[in-house]
């Protein structure tokens, strides 16, 4: 004996019918949180912003610049003569 049932009802009908609790709120909720944090990081990736984070804008943070692109001595050493 075969019995075959069709059942056409949405998603959150069948949810309600099973006594599952509605998700929808929650998953708003993070997906809203997720988008808050993807554009937090877009921000922290703008050039002005990063070079702040990396090096704060005093006399040490411009001496630090300076060497990380010249080098430790503050000269930039030429290349040999030929």
């Amino acid at each position: 004996m075969k019995i075959k049932l069709d059942i056409d009802c949405t998603p959150q009908e069948a949810r309600a019918f099973f006594g599952l609790p509605d998700v929808a709120p929650m998953q708003e909720e993070v997906l809203r949180r997720m988008q808050e944090q993807i554009l937090d990081n877009v921000r922290k990736m703008d050039p002005e912003v990063f070079l702040r984070t990396w090096f704060p804008m005093t006399s040490q943070g411009f001496d630090d610049l300076r060497k990380a692109f010249t080098g430790a001595t503050g000269r930039r050493e030429k290349p040999p003569k030929e």
